[in-house]
Formats: C-alpha cells, sequence, structure tokens
C-alpha cells in the first residue's frame, strides 16, 4: 500500500479519477459478472478480490441500474489495521496481482502504464487553459471544437485512459485537452510517388480544400501532422521518410495555413476556416492502439464512401434532415514502401456545416456524457426535461444505426467519440452525424458479392461475420453510447435512469417491429445480456482492439417476465 503525500488539488483530482476508472473496470469485467461485490446500506460499494483475498470499498454518489455508478472520494482498503485510503499505484497493483493470479500472465507495464495516465491527467488539470482560446468567429462552430476538446478523462470504461506513448513537450503542444491549435506542416511529393484515391474522381486537393505552400514543378502537395513530422524527421518510424527528405525526393514545405484544431482522437485534425477534417497518421500509441493509417484503411475509406453514400441517402430519406454519415472521399500517401505510405497517409473528412440549420450546434456525444457539469449534458438541457431530451436524441440515432445493421448488412461503430449530436437554440437534438469509415464494417453474408470486388486487404478489413457484426453494434451503441449518457442525465435528475431505458426499450421495440422483428432484437427485448468490450482484460493481454473479447453486461431494455 502507498500514499501520495502532500497532493495538490489536480493530483487529488486526477489520482481519485484515475482510481475510479480503474475501479469501474474491475466491477465491469471481472467483480461484477463473478458476482464479487456489493453495495451497502451506507452507499459504499464493496469489492472482493477473492485470488488474492483482498477487500475494496469505495463510496458510491450515483447508483446505476446497469452497474454503471459513480463514485466519489478514495478508494480504500481492508487492513489489519482497519480501512486505509490508498491512491492509484496502490489500486493498480492490487489489481495487477490479482489478474495476473487468475489469468497466469504477467504484465509488467500495467501498473506503470495506469500510474502515467493518472500524472497525466494531472498536468491537463494543471495546465488546461480556463477559458477556449481559438477565437473562432462562428459561435456554432466554436462550441463544436469546445466539445472536441472537452474530454479531460478520456475513456470512462479504459483501465489507462491517457496513458499514451509520445514525450511530455510533444503531448502539450498537440493535445486537444489543453485546447492545442497548430498549422499544418507539407511535403512536396513528385507526382510519379504518389497514391492515391477519390470517390468521385475529383482528386484529393478538391476535396482538401487547404492551401499548401508554393509547390515545385511536378509536385503535390501532402498535408501531414506537425507531430508525425517530428517523429518523421529523426528517422523513429520510416527510415526511408528521413532518407527521401535528405536527398530531396520528399521537399519539406515548412509549417503554413491558419491554425487547426485536434479533435478528441488526436490525430484527426479540424480546419474552421476550411470546414474539413484530415485524418492524419500518427505513431503514437494512444488506449491500445498505434493510431496509423494503414494502407487497407486508406483505401478502405475511400471504397466505403462510394459504396455507403446511396445507402445512407435511402436511410435518410425517411427522417429528411435528422441523420448523415460524414464521408471519407479521398486519400493521399506517398507509395515509396509501405511504412511511408502508412507514415504519411492522409484521409480527407468532409465538414459540418452543410448540415447545420441557422442557429444549430453539433456537440460531441462524448462530451455530453461526460461527467463534468460544464461540459456534459446538463449544460445543454438546463432546466429542461431529460427524458424529452432523451427521448428527441433516441429517436435520431436508434433506428438509423439499427436499420442499416438490419437492412442493409452495414456496421456503423456509433460510440461516443464517432457520433455528433446537433442541438437547436433551445439545446433540443434535431440531427445526428455519425463519422469515421475506420470502424463502420459490411457483414459478409449480406454483402459477398461487393467484398469479392475490392482488393483482397481492404475487404478482409471491412467484412465482418453476422455475430461479430452484432456484437460491435450492440455494444457501441447501447454499452459505450447510451449506458454513459443515461448516467450525465441521471446526473442531473437523481432517480431517472430507469425511466430513461423504459423509453429506450420502447424506442428500439418499435424500431424492432418495423423491421420484421430480427432475432438479436427479439433476444435483446427478451432480456439477453449485451456485449461489453473487456478493455481491462485487453489491456492486461497487450492486445490490440481488433483481438477484443465481449462480456455479458446487464440488459436494461429487458421487460419483467409476467406469466401468461
Amino acid at each position: 500500500m502507498t500514499s501520495t503525500p502532500t497532493m495538490d488539488g489536480p493530483v487529488v483530482l486526477a489520482d481519485e479519477a484515475a482510481s475510479h476508472t480503474l475501479l469501474g473496470c474491475l466491477t465491469r469485467e471481472v467483480a461484477g459478472p463473478e458476482g464479487q461485490l456489493a453495495l451497502t446500506d451506507d452507499g459504499q460499494m464493496m469489492v472482493h478480490l477473492p485470488c488474492r483475498g483482498e477487500l475494496l470499498r469505495v463510496r458510491v454518489a450515483r447508483r446505476s441500474v446497469v452497474g454503471a455508478h459513480r463514485f466519489t472520494g478514495p478508494v480504500h482498503q481492508l487492513t489489519v489495521e482497519g480501512w486505509q485510503a490508498i491512491d492509484t499505484p496502490a489500486l493498480a497493483a492490487l489489481v495487477a496481482a490479482e489478474l495476473e493470479r487468475r489469468t497466469g500472465v504477467p504484465n509488467e507495464e500495467f501498473i506503470t502504464q495506469v500510474t502515467i495516465s493518472r500524472d497525466a491527467l494531472a498536468r491537463v488539470l494543471r495546465q488546461r487553459p480556463v477559458d477556449d482560446p481559438h477565437r473562432i468567429a462562428d459561435p456554432a462552430i466554436a462550441r463544436y471544437v469546445a466539445s472536441e476538446q472537452a474530454l479531460v478523462y478520456g475513456h470512462p470504461r479504459h483501465p489507462a485512459p491517457k496513458w499514451r506513448t509520445g514525450d511530455e513537450d510533444a503531448w502539450d503542444t498537440y493535445a486537444p485537452e489543453l485546447r492545442a491549435a497548430f498549422p499544418m506542416r507539407w511535403l512536396g511529393v513528385p507526382r510519379e510517388l504518389v497514391e492515391e484515391d477519390s470517390a468521385d474522381g475529383a482528386g484529393f486537393d478538391a476535396h482538401l480544400r487547404l492551401t499548401p505552400p508554393e509547390l515545385p514543378p511536378g509536385h503535390l502537395a501532402l498535408p501531414v501532422h506537425p507531430w508525425q513530422w517530428r517523429m518523421l524527421t529523426r528517422a523513429e518510424i520510416a527510415p526511408r521518410v528521413a532518407r527521401a527528405l535528405a536527398d530531396r525526393t520528399l521537399v519539406d514545405l515548412g509549417e503554413a495555413g491558419p491554425p487547426i484544431v485536434p479533435t478528441a482522437s488526436v490525430r484527426t485534425l479540424y480546419a474552421p476556416d476550411a470546414d474539413v477534417f484530415v485524418k492524419t497518421s500518427l505513431h503514437v500509441r494512444i488506449t491500445n492502439c498505434l493510431r496509423k493509417n494503414s494502407r487497407s484503411e486508406l483505401s478502405g475509406a475511400v471504397h466505403l464512401t462510394r459504396l455507403l453514400a446511396p445507402l445512407a441517402a435511402r436511410c435518410a430519406a425517411g427522417l429528411p434532415d435528422t441523420f448523415a454519415l460524414l464521408p471519407e472521399p479521398a486519400y493521399r500517401t506517398v507509395g515509396l514502401d509501405t511504412d511511408t505510405a502508412e507514415a504519411l497517409g492522409v484521409i480527407v473528412r468532409t465538414g459540418l456545416r452543410r448540415h447545420l440549420q441557422p442557429g444549430q450546434t453539433p456537440l460531441l456525444a462524448g462530451a455530453l456524457a461526460s461527467a463534468d457539469p460544464r461540459t456534459g449534458v446538463g449544460a445543454v438541457l438546463g432546466q429542461g426535461d431529460p427524458a424529452g431530451w432523451w427521448h428527441a436524441y433516441l429517436t435520431l440515432l436508434v433506428p438509423t444505426v439499427l436499420r442499416l445493421w438490419a437492412e442493409h448488412g452495414v456496421v456503423l461503430e456509433p460510440h461516443l467519440q464517432n457520433v455528433l449530436v446537433v442541438v437547436d437554440a433551445t439545446g433540443r437534438p434535431v440531427r445526428v452525424l455519425l463519422r469515421d469509415l475506420e470502424g463502420t464494417k459490411l457483414v459478409t453474408d449480406r454483402h459477398a458479392a461487393t467484398l469479392a470486388t475490392l482488393p483482397p486487404q481492404v475487404a478482409t478489413a471491412v467484412g465482418y461475420d453476422p455475430e461479430r457484426a452484432w456484437h460491435r453494434v450492440a455494444y457501441c451503441l447501447f454499452v459505450n453510447h447510451l449506458t454513459e449518457l443515461a448516467g450525465a442525465l441521471a446526473d442531473t435528475r437523481p432517480g431517472i435512469e430507469p425511466l430513461l431505458w423504459e423509453i429506450a426499450r420502447d424506442i428500439v421495440a418499435t424500431t424492432a417491429a418495423d423491421l420484421g422483428a430480427p432475432p438479436p432484437l427479439d433476444a435483446l427485448l427478451a432480456g439477453v445480456p449485451l456485449p461489453a468490450k473487456a478493455n481491462l482484460l485487453l489491456r492486461w493481454q497487450r492486445r490490440a482492439d481488433r483481438h477484443c473479447g465481449y462480456l455479458p453486461f446487464p440488459n436494461p431494455l429487458a421487460a419483467p417476465l409476467e406469466p401468461r
């Protein structure tokens, strides 16, 4: 057991937040499914670690019907001297010992990663500007950028949400949580070395809508994340790029253009003036994955944009102006070799303004689900009706996602960072925008002919078998997204969570009937557990997201059993 002496305010907040997040992962993935926790009458949650024989407790600020409780105060461990408060590293050590005993697999990185995540959060809390420094003239876009950069605490169900590779100075310069903004770096690439595609044949430059510096004859412009540039010039990730720069095969054009802002994903950058997103490669490991654009993802984005445009249009036809899938119509990279192509690959994603009416504002769903009262849904809701707000939102989101899956065999990935909520001047949801085609997949038995026309690597990357497809839809929509957003609404109106899930059940039931009662939806409404991604166990086993497993999660949509 350890404790952190004389901690200042940000460190105390960070330590408690990191401990709460880690304990929440433990209860969701291990203690809850195994019946090793209990809620006491005096507002505590007790957690037993059976392999170690340890007992932990923490005070519950808000109980959740699905176990997504909100905690408050330090975590305590029962010792021979009674209950003792422990800090995040001590809790991580207990969790690590428990997981090693039960799995037989050690992970010498785990405690360090959890501790680094806590320390990174403390640094963000200490350094984050109080006021938005961007001075964006359009108030709707300014609020949108603020929401993208509001995920101070990171993924709410990951054991080390702020752990990442890269030095602290680089993170401070490029972190969205610190409200960063910076100009793009540019390369001049000989035309014969350019590898690119666009969904409509208009070309990469037509979709990019950014003005590069003056180019040498015979060259095309390639934007590069400036942090990636720092690593490339040090030959850390793609030695051939460093050699190509040294012999001027690739021409450094320097930094140019107006400031662009990193979104919640860190590597995807938004240019407010041009209203365009640039999804860059970034050889930095964030949570479980290295954030680079593989060749299959570069090509897959354009192929999916072509394939999904008519499907998205048909799906949105029944809900005019309430749903859109942001296309990724073009990519460009340097085709020297695979390492170079993936180090310099860039995908263009279309912007937001075409989807907004006067008085409307897009907001990141992840920011609305935050526990922070300044950025969470309570700040948008004000004194409004949370049940009415929830009904309006679910009516926009749920039928669309389920219809694309059931009728069209398209798996969206509607987790909290992939959905933008458009609200009107009163804060009421009027439209949803879904983004990031990297997570969008085609169900293999529905799209066999289409997948056969794609390059093999792309077909493998974008195809999901039916079981995997349903797990991804159900986890992202109901567990990752709606569970957290319902919790944020329950923070504003204690006791409302059961009503929110009743509303959700009605919407899912109506949608299921409209879709002809697909068996997975029937099972869902009958109370079969939902699939929850096992982020703690995934991190313990040091596996990438594509190898994730799912655990049973309490189903809040189940109707009570009644005798007939």
